[in-house]
């Protein structure tokens, strides 16, 4: 989990440049999480609590709405719908 927490967060910066070194710093000032955090913690969220998925991942948008969701997910995620 902590692995593809920080995955996630050192990737973030380089999703869309193409980086093609292998030598560059793990952390910079504009790294963040992103969605794809978000999703792994609503996913996480459900072992212990048994809640549904469906209502942990609204409610995960809900709490991070500008973490880099894709426009079909966020409209599902902002309107509530349970049907995929």
């Amino acid at each position: 989990m902590l692995g593809a927490i920080a995955g996630d967060v050192i990737g973030s910066v380089h999703e869309w440049s193409r980086t093609k070194i292998k030598n560059f710093p793990l952390f910079v000032p504009m790294s963040r999480f992103t969605d794809d955090t978000v999703l792994t913690l609503a996913v996480a969220d459900h072992f212990p609590s048994g809640r549904d998925y469906v209502e942990l991942f609204h409610e995960y948008y809900q709490s991070y709405p500008r973490a880099g969701f894709a426009g079909w997910f966020r409209e599902w995620a902002k309107r509530r719908l349970r049907e995929p």
